[in-house]
């Protein structure tokens, strides 16, 4: 097996965004084809997709707390 160099290693890590896009399209397009809702996040709510086109918002999520790269979050518990 041919060991990859630093900047090879790099160039693929780059693309994993691109990869991880694609498979969630994916899998998005499968579930629905197959006849199974699909629940994800739109505009703060969560919404179930049906496969006939029917959507309906299961609730509303709260906003986002914003965090920069590298920076660490605690959460306490109550």
């Amino acid at each position: 097996m041919r060991q990859l160099d630093e900047k090879s290693m790099s160039n693929l890590e780059k693309r994993i965004p691109e990869l991880a896009e694609g498979a969630v399209k994916q899998a998005y397009c499968k579930a629905l084809t197959s006849g199974r809702p699909v629940v994800e996040a739109i505009n703060g709510q969560l919404v179930e997709s049906r496969p006939d086109g029917t959507t309906r918002v299961l609730k509303s999520l709260p906003t986002p707390t914003p965090v920069a790269p590298e920076q660490r979050r605690m959460r306490i518990k109550r």
